[in-house]
């Protein structure tokens, strides 16, 4: 098969509303089912001379009995995978039908509460445009890509990429799963990320920190004062790898002049926050680095997209910080700061003897 001269499969989805309910089908009566054991919407392919809204009014009425009543389309979704597929699916939602349920030949259909949606066996990239329905985003158009084994390994929204995190068990060992961000952030799934704390000796003998303020865009805490340097480790990253890039992103620090940096242990984060009025689960493993560098600030190239301002302070003014975030808005968290202090104090001990 020509690769560059195939054409896509041209599909549509349908997700019926009712009661802040979805019409979900479990597919468990067909064989040889790529959709085996997955709970998907209604609707299938587009044949010869047909529209997408024709197909979705044909395909619902065979599978449920019920007639859509002008359905919305929501989105274009572009499927690629390592085992040759190619579609593109017209995805809509529809809360106005008539006509009477019949059984369908494909698998169980069932009313499910939409909270509940996220908890059932869906595949990776189907949580992508949940999420976007459950945020009402605007028309959309979605990829997404596949590897051989259907473990997602990529996702672009509108153009741009979005970030896929390795989900973890509970021991911090990956569990296989593949999940994107903001999916993982509405469920709480646990992952992995990178910390770097740069600090400096001052004349008193005292060490400060060169805190970041980020940007108001950021999907949490926006323009708060934060670590110096920190991000989600994506699939397939070592922390190592990560801590380079973001070093290099955030700050301009390219790898060649990232010497001295060293481990300083794990801290575990977990909350529940409201941000930009969306619900915000965080549940992570950070690794912990710290960096004695007296870094001028005026002389760091900052991602515009992240990053505001970085300031020096004096790590006891962090500690006050942290315990009292009306001094200054700041997401510093106390404990966290008590340990990047012990691994400070005790290189410095170890420099001495």
């Amino acid at each position: 098969m020509n690769e560059t001269s195939q054409s896509p499969v041209l599909t549509t989805l349908c997700y019926l509303e009712q009661q802040d309910q979805y019409l979900m089908l479990h597919r468990l009566k067909k064989k040889n089912d790529v959709n085996e054991g997955k709970w998907i919407g209604v609707g299938g392919h587009i044949e010869y001379g047909e529209s997408p809204e024709e197909c979705i009014l044909r395909e619902t009425k065979e599978e449920t009995g019920l007639s859509l009543h002008g359905p919305k389309l929501r989105g274009v979704v572009t499927f690629l995978s390592d085992r040759g597929d190619y579609e593109l699916m017209f995805l809509f939602t529809a809360d106005h039908f008539s006509g009477t349920p019949h059984p369908c030949s494909e698998g169980e259909l069932a009313w499910l509460p939409k909270r509940e949606v996220f908890s059932k066996n869906l595949w990776e990239g189907d949580r992508i445009f949940f999420r976007l329905l459950e945020e009402g985003a605007p028309f959309f158009s979605l990829k997404l890509s596949y590897d051989a084994k259907d473990r997602l390994k990529g996702a672009v929204l509108n153009g741009r990429p979005l970030e896929l995190f390795d989900i973890l068990n509970e021991d911090g060992t990956k569990s296989g799963i593949v999940r994107e961000r903001g999916v993982a952030h509405r469920d709480g799934s646990l992952h992995q990320t990178v910390h770097l704390w740069i600090a400096r000796r001052d004349a008193d003998g005292e060490f400060s920190l060169l805190l970041q303020k980020r940007s108001l865009s950021k999907d949490c805490y926006p323009g708060c004062w934060d670590i110096s340097s920190a991000g989600h480790v994506s699939a397939g990253e070592t922390t190592e790898e990560a801590l380079t890039r973001e070093l290099s992103e955030e700050l301009g620090i390219p790898k060649k002049e990232q010497q001295g940096i060293r481990p300083a242990g794990q801290f575990r984060i977990a909350f529940d926050d409201v941000f930009h009025g969306q619900p915000f689960c965080d549940r992570e493993i950070a690794q912990l680095y710290v960096w004695e560098k007296d870094l001028d600030p005026k002389a760091l190239t900052l991602e515009a997209d992240e990053i505001t301002e970085v300031r020096w302070f004096p790590m006891e003014e962090c500690f006050r910080m942290s315990r009292d975030r009306s001094l200054l808005s700041n997401c510093l968290v106390y404990e966290e700061l008590a340990l990047v202090k012990e691994a400070l104090e005790d290189s410095s001990q170890a420099a001495r003897m």
